[in-house]
């Protein structure tokens, strides 16, 4: 089978091969992209209560045997000396140069059994660290569902729902038959779901309050519809959210999603990563969208601390991969820091209005999010000097305007009013962007996370949300 250094040999850099993709828009797989509006939808998680159907675009991956926390602690930055049972962690793997991977979502069920929910790349990295090690682990890796499944029936190992909101308690307790238990933020417990009692996690993807539930897949509709039914006896407008609102819910929130995983450069275990991860795997068919265009895939890559990642690392751990070189980074002057931009809004009028005119238009901006590439970089300039890169976009209908999560240099300040170049510098073969030419968007550098609500709500307040180091 031919591998991701078989696909780079056709090129004469990474980022040409990652610039010209053709897999075309990102997509969040099978759910209804709107049951009523997504600017209804997206009101919900601030107003009322959200319904997210989380089943289908994470991969899943089960971790289990004598060796198995051992495993998980060595491949992440993270302390696993606090992990007790019915707990969960934000879990990011770095590789031998220090660059983020991606990151999962980890839960630990039993002293040798933990579940991992996110995007590819991480499943990719301890699949084959299992393979590539001697580690006493067993994994099974339920990916995440097709994209374009046709028709094709649909399985899952688990069904994943979140209910978050200011009425979403409502919900809990009337699907709970009483009170549910008080669950710290990041900790699991048991509830009831009609029949079934379901595992919980205090979590909010927006940074609402609520709680995130699963369980075997076969149970999804009888979970989904006692669910629907709390809801309407709990009095609660339950808003269902379609996978075009749902994309949107970190920029509120301002966790990155899909940085791009660093790991087509560096020789050892990462060449032998790359000679080991399929053609069809998500890093070799991915795609990069933006206007930042380097010879160098390194200039694309992130640390932990620039995404603010840096408070999870267990520097007392014996070893980790990646931590000599984190030890290097942990205070260089060269690590950018994690902001929102906020798009200004004539500029933005300015790019849609160009498409009701004669001639090339601006690069569209999809709303509510434009997620044509797996991973995207924009420039963010300072006069004509870049100081930064904007990672991920969209629409708030919540705060009135668009935008967007990525990294600047140190030297820059909340407040300060940069531009971004929106659009492709050149025609690249990605199937999902028109001919467009490019335009320049004022953006304000803003806090993150930039909704008041989760920097000063509190039940987040021991997570990366409200951390920055």
């Amino acid at each position: 089978m031919p591998s991701l250094t078989d696909v780079m040999a056709n090129y004469k850099s990474p980022v040409e091969m990652l610039r010209n993709s053709t897999i075309g828009m990102y997509v969040y797989p099978v759910v209804t992209p709107e049951f009523r509006n997504w600017r209804v939808e997206q009101e919900a998680w601030r107003k009322s209560a959200v319904l997210f159907d989380q089943s289908h675009h994470m991969d899943e991956l089960i971790v289990e045997g004598p060796q198995a926390e051992a495993f998980l602690s060595h491949h992440g930055i993270n302390d696993f000396s606090n992990f007790d049972l019915n707990r969960a962690k934000h879990y990011v793997p770095v590789t031998p140069a220090g660059h983020v991977i991606g990151d999962h979502i980890v839960f630990r069920e039993r002293t040798d059994k933990f579940i991992l929910v996110g995007r590819a790349p991480t499943s990719h990295w301890l699949m084959f660290a299992a393979a590539w090690g001697s580690w006493n682990v067993r994994i099974r890796h339920d990916p995440r569902s097709t994209s374009r499944p046709e028709g094709e029936r649909v399985l899952r190992t688990h069904y994943r729902y979140q209910i978050q909101g200011p009425d979403a308690p409502k919900v809990f307790e009337k699907m709970n038959g009483g009170p549910v238990p008080d669950i710290k933020f990041f900790h699991v417990d048991w509830i009831n779901v009609g029949s079934k009692q379901v595992q919980a996690l205090r979590h909010g993807m927006s940074g609402a309050p609520g709680l995130e539930i699963w369980g075997p897949y076969e149970d999804k509709h009888y979970v989904h519809s006692t669910i629907l039914e709390a809801a309407r006896s709990a009095g609660v407008d339950l808003v269902p959210c379609g996978s075009r609102a749902y994309a949107t819910n970190t920029l509120e929130s301002g966790w990155i999603p899909s940085p791009l995983p660093g790991v087509y450069t560096g020789e050892g275990m990462l060449a032998e990563y790359r000679d080991w991860v399929g053609a069809d795997n998500y890093e070799a068919a991915g795609a990069i969208g933006g206007s930042f265009v380097s010879d160098n895939i390194e200039d694309y890559y992130v640390n932990p601390f620039e995404l603010g990642y840096g408070f999870y690392i267990g520097w007392k751990k014996e070893d980790f991969i990646g931590k000599a070189a984190l030890e290097k980074l942990k205070d260089a002057p060269t690590n950018r820091k994690k902001v929102t931009f906020e798009w200004n809004r004539d500029d933005v009028m300015t790019v849609i209005a160009s498409a009701f005119e004669d001639g090339v238009p601006y690069k569209w901006i999809d709303f509510p999010q434009p997620n044509y590439a797996s991973s995207s970089a924009d420039m963010v300039m300072q006069g004509d000097r870049m100081v930064g890169m904007s990672m991920f976009n969209g629409y708030s209908y919540n705060e009135r305007c668009v935008l967007s999560l990525g990294v600047v240099d140190q030297s820059v300040e909340e407040g300060d009013v940069l531009t971004l170049r929106w659009g492709e510098p050149d025609d690249t073969a990605k199937t999902s962007a028109e001919k467009h030419r490019q335009a320049e968007i004022r953006v304000r550098v803003s806090p993150t996370p930039y909704a008041r609500e989760v920097r000063e709500g509190g039940y987040a307040a021991d997570s990366w949300r409200t951390k920055n180091k």
